[in-house]
C-alpha cells in the first residue's frame, strides 16, 4: 500500500467524522436537549467529536491534506441533520442508521485492505475501534424506531447514496 492510498484513507475518514459531527449538530439544534432520543444523540455526537479530533491529530502528524470539501460537508451535514430532525425523531434515527451502515461498510473495506497489505497498524486499530462505535450507533438508531420513519426505504437509500458520493469525492478532492 502506498503513501497516497493511506493519505486518501485518513482524509476521507476525517471528513466523514467531521460530517457526522455536523449531522448531529443539526439534529440537536432542531430537537434540543429534551426531545426523544436527545441524550442518545448527544452521546453519539460526543463520540463522533472524539473520532474527528483523533483524525485531526493524525492529519497533522502525518501531513495529510484534508479534503477541500469541508465547507460543503459542513453545510450538507448540518442540513441533513436538521432536515431529518424536522421530519421527526424516527427520521433523525433513520438518518443515523443509514449513515452508520454506510460507514460500517466503508470502514470494513478499509480494514480488509489494511489487513491484506499489513500496512499501518495504528490506522487499522483506530478504524476498528471507531467502526465498533458506529455499529453501536446504527443499532441504537434502529432500536429507537428508525425504520418507523416516513418513507424509510426511500430516505435511507437516499442518505446511503449521498454517503457513498461524499466518500468518493472526499478521497480525491
Amino acid at each position: 500500500m502506498n503513501r497516497e492510498e493511506l493519505h486518501r484513507m485518513i482524509r476521507v475518514d476525517q471528513a466523514g467524522e467531521f460530517g457526522a459531527t455536523r449531522i448531529y449538530a443539526g439534529q440537536i439544534a432542531v430537537m434540543g436537549d429534551r426531545g426523544p432520543h436527545s441524550a442518545e444523540i448527544r452521546h453519539m455526537a460526543d463520540q463522533e467529536e472524539g473520532h474527528r479530533a483523533r483524525f485531526d491529530e493524525m492529519l497533522a502528524k502525518r501531513r495529510v491534506r484534508p479534503t477541500a470539501l469541508h465547507p460543503l460537508w459542513s453545510a450538507a451535514g448540518y442540513a441533513l441533520g436538521a432536515g431529518t430532525a424536522l421530519l421527526g425523531p424516527e427520521a433523525a434515527m433513520a438518518c443515523t442508521a443509514a449513515v452508520e451502515e454506510e460507514i460500517d461498510r466503508h470502514y470494513t473495506q478499509q480494514l480488509d485492505r489494511l489487513t491484506e497489505t499489513g500496512a499501518d497498524p495504528e490506522l487499522a486499530e483506530m478504524i476498528e475501534e471507531f467502526r465498533e462505535d458506529e455499529r453501536q450507533h446504527r443499532d441504537a438508531a434502529l432500536a429507537s424506531g428508525a425504520e418507523n420513519a416516513p418513507a424509510y426505504p426511500l430516505l435511507s437509500g437516499a442518505i446511503k447514496l449521498g454517503c457513498r458520493i461524499a466518500i468518493r469525492l472526499s478521497e480525491r478532492i
